[in-house]
């Protein structure tokens, strides 16, 4: 894969807010999943976790992510990944209470992003969901009461009238320079 071929790939992925319901098969899923466990951390500390919810416990999970209104779209999905934060190692540990610098939110940032991706090149979209009633999510995941969840993924494939948007984004000079 050329440099090209990844911009292409960042070019098209975009938040999906337009799901056509149709469930995304297991098989897809893992593999989606498998490809974005191989994304970096800290001190390859791997402070992850990734739960897929599918089937009719999707349906369960989708007024976790909609209160107040917000993501309505979420109920058309057709799969969910939780991206739960897990125990990082002793390295990494120290190494952000020597830097005041939280590498668990920088390792789940970065598999989040990987996430994403793998989903878009395997012909799924995605939307990265940080509304969420995280007690009731680990309620219904099975997960400790104080777990943390910072983000769900919601996959499926999107309608036929939800095309790629342009992307718009701030000047470069602004955003990027050369010393």
């Amino acid at each position: 894969m050329n440099l090209d071929e990844i911009r292409q790939l960042y070019l098209h992925r975009q938040s999906c807010r337009a799901f056509d319901g149709r469930e995304v098969p297991a098989e897809c899923v893992r593999e989606i999943c498998e490809t974005a466990l191989l994304a970096p951390s800290a001190c390859n500390a791997q402070p992850w976790k990734l739960i897929a919810v599918l089937g009719d416990k999707r349906k369960e999970l989708a007024p976790l992510l909609q209160g107040m209104g917000m993501n309505r779209f979420a109920s058309d999905a057709g799969a969910f990944v939780a991206v739960c934060e897990g125990e990082s190692n002793l390295t990494a540990k120290m190494g952000a209470r020597i830097k005041g610098t939280d590498f668990t939110a920088n390792d789940l940032g970065i598999l989040t992003a990987h996430l994403v991706l793998a989903a878009d090149a395997a012909g799924v979209s995605s939307c990265i969901l940080g509304w969420r009633d995280e007690k009731k999510l680990c309620a219904l995941l099975g997960l400790r009461p104080n777990t943390r969840i910072p983000v769900v993924v919601a996959l499926g494939y999107a309608r036929s009238d939800d095309p790629i948007r342009p992307k718009k984004r701030k000047p470069t000079d602004t955003t990027f320079t050369i010393l």
